[in-house]
């Protein structure tokens, strides 16, 4: 009988909203997996203790169109399949359409990751629930989507949107270290000891995290953040945790009173090497300083009064070129073959879903949300940060900041130098080619174009 009530209201709520208002509603659902579940697809130990629950956390806008999800889960990935059950549920949940939820994840690796696909080809060859559990995923599903349903009828007016901006000191860095030949010379990564690597400068980052807030009157509703680095200190150890940027998101919702959601900016080729000797002490450091950059952008934000004319959402469904690497078959040998080491045959899995849904004319979408002078870009994988700078700077007068992270089938999404050079992130673990560049700058443009989008 509940769910009954609760659909009527989401069918009131959703369907009455004047021409010129806009309200909001948060929700929040534990998605912390058991003790002894896979995390990071497998690679790494499985859960053997809690050190902070995992939640999945969002907003729903509510105006004069059909409502607008955004959700972020404290997963590594969620891909394909996955990822497409997450859009449909939380859409059903709040009475719109998938292509109007924007699904991430904050990328923290002590946590499961999550390809339905790929399960399914893994447990054809009797490697059963190896990199997940499908009743722990569907719980996990089924939970938020409830608890976004049940945040309907608490909906609140918004009459004002906050934006700002702040650096975070000592954080990020660029792993990759080009050579004077032109191809990576070092590799820094999420924590490291190799001193000539610390010594190196922080390279190409996107130093800012920003912040887009929504009030009502003096009241603060919600706060999103977008932060562009691998946000993990150290992982693998068993201890479930959303990490840095998780563990300060946590502390800002205690000090503001409004939900904080935080978004992994294209951070792709951005960690905190440089700065993180992979310690327990370096991650109480590194999540004071996410935590100081979250404070401060709050604290520098501007607030302007909104209304529904200057809210709008548009979807930009792409094809991401194949790298042409491997072939189906190929794959398929590499997956079926007992003699191949598991962690090769669970790539191969995750790669061979993610080309057959290309070949079937699976589109990606890329999915903006402008509000006031604000615009927020979702986008998928581990993108490169040059993506976000280059997008930042097509209107500077204007308030963007972007989120990646979304469907984690195409891997790491490098720029088109960044192939020829070599390294980690453009080799197995990326889906995409060279020319990737191309697709996505033209569609950045799109999206950032004047006028509203469709």
């Amino acid at each position: 009988m509940k769910s009954v009530i609760v659909t009527v209201l989401i069918l009131l709520t959703t369907g009455m909203k004047g021409a010129d208002s806009i309200e909001l509603a948060t929700f929040s659902a534990d998605v912390t997996p058991p003790l002894g579940s896979p995390l990071c697809f497998g690679a790494i130990s499985p859960a053997k203790e809690i050190e902070e629950p995992l939640t999945a956390r969002g907003i729903v806008i509510l105006g004069p169109d059909k409502p607008i999800v955004l959700c972020v889960a404290d997963f590594v990935v969620l891909s394909n399949d996955s990822h497409d059950e997450w859009r449909k549920a939380l859409a059903k949940a709040a009475g719109t359409t998938p292509d109007r939820v924007a699904m991430h994840v904050i990328h923290n690796h002590d946590a499961p990751g999550y390809d339905a696909g790929a399960s399914r080809l893994l447990d054809e060859q009797k490697l059963v629930g190896i990199i997940s559990r499908k009743e722990i995923h569907d719980k996990a599903v089924s939970d938020t989507a409830m608890a976004l349903q049940e945040s309907l009828p608490n909906a609140q007016a918004v009459t004002h949107v906050g934006t700002g901006s702040a650096g975070v000191e000592n954080f990020a860095s660029n792993r990759r270290i080009i050579g004077e030949n032109g191809k990576l010379a070092l590799a820094r990564m999420s924590s490291c000891r190799n001193d000539e690597a610390i010594s190196k400068p922080v390279g190409t980052i996107d130093p800012d995290l920003d912040l887009i807030s929504f009030w009502n009157g003096d009241s603060p509703i919600a706060a999103l953040t977008f932060y562009a680095s691998h946000p993990q200190s150290y992982y693998g150890r068993g201890g479930v945790t959303p990490d840095t940027v998780g563990l300060a998101r946590n502390r800002r919702t205690e000090e503001t009173g409004a939900i904080h959601i935080h978004f992994d900016g294209a951070g792709g080729n951005i960690a905190a090497g440089k700065f993180n000797d992979g310690s327990p002490a370096a991650r109480k450091e590194l999540t004071t300083r996410i935590h100081e950059g979250m404070k401060s952008a709050w604290e520098n934000q501007t607030r302007t009064g909104i209304t529904a004319k200057s809210l709008s959402w548009s979807t930009l469904p792409v094809a991401l070129p194949w790298h042409e690497k491997y072939t189906e078959e190929a794959l398929f040998d590499e997956l079926s073959s007992p003699e191949t080491d598991t962690r090769t045959r669970v790539r191969a899995a995750r790669d061979l879903v993610y080309l057959r849904r290309r070949k079937a004319g699976k589109l990606i979408d890329l999915q903006s949300l402008r509000i006031g002078k604000s615009q927020a870009l979702f986008f998928p994988g581990e993108l490169f940060v040059e993506y976000q700078l280059a997008a930042k700077a097509v209107h500077p007068e204007r308030f963007v900041t972007v989120a990646a992270y979304g469907d984690g089938g195409p891997g790491y999404i490098g720029t088109e130098l960044s192939y020829s050079q070599g390294g980690y992130e453009v080799g197995r673990v990326s889906r995409t080619a060279p020319k990737v560049e191309a697709v996505l700058m033209a569609a950045i443009q799109e999206l950032l174009a004047p006028g509203t989008p469709k």
